[in-house]
């Protein structure tokens, strides 16, 4: 699984470019809106998740996720923390919400990932969320990187990069410990590198439709 860590999207040249500070605003407006779209889904692929495991203990800890992104009330969580970034690049809430930005390459490979979820046995949905293995560093590089080059974003915009770094590595730990335990024959091996390959496309697709339209 950690051998795929070269199809990540870290590469991509859309991020090359937002990391370099070659990013024109429109540009950033459109990669929020879209990644918006990715952000919202995750709540929905995770209780995909919940209603697919018979095991008790793993939906226990599975379902703090949908918690971590949707909060505990209005005006919390991590899609909050998105939608503050959107409006940070030049957003306004109205125009995130109602996706009118949104592409139809990112809707398809989004939509994609939740019909996986829903679809495919718990632990290879599971396992797709394995990008967090290579999430952590690609987001603090980020944070650095854009507080250096897009200086006109106010602090409060990058809420969901800080609030997400606190979390990160202690969930990608135990995802991946859940998903070894659990994947104990070869085929299951199989499919959660599968699933993982898999995942890795769908967000290489959101960026693909970005970078193509800007």
């Amino acid at each position: 699984m950690r051998g795929l860590a070269p199809r990540y999207w870290d590469r991509h040249p859309f991020h090359l470019r937002l990391h370099e500070g070659r990013l024109r605003p429109d540009e950033l407006r459109l990669w929020a809106a879209n990644r918006w779209y990715y952000q919202r889904a995750i709540p929905r692929k995770d209780a995909a998740i919940l209603a697919n495991c018979p095991d008790v203990e793993v939906r226990r800890v599975w379902r703090e996720r949908i918690v971590w992104h949707d909060g505990g009330g209005p005006g919390e969580g991590g899609a909050e923390d998105w939608l503050r970034l959107a409006e940070a690049v030049g957003l306004t809430r109205e125009e995130v919400l109602d996706e009118r930005h949104v592409l139809p390459g990112t809707r398809f490979a989004v939509d994609a990932y939740v019909t996986f979820a829903r679809t495919r046995p718990w632990v290879e949905a599971i396992a797709s969320g394995l990008t967090e293995m290579f999430s952590r560093d690609l987001m603090a590089r980020r944070l650095v990187d854009m507080r250096e080059h897009y200086p006109w974003i106010a602090e409060g915009g990058f809420a969901y990069f800080t609030s997400r770094l606190r979390v990160i590595a202690d969930e990608g730990r135990s995802t991946l410990d859940l998903v070894v335990r659990h994947c104990r024959t070869r085929e299951q091996q199989e499919a959660a590198v599968a699933a993982l390959a898999f995942k890795c496309d769908v967000l290489r697709a959101v960026l693909d439709a970005v970078d193509y339209h800007s």
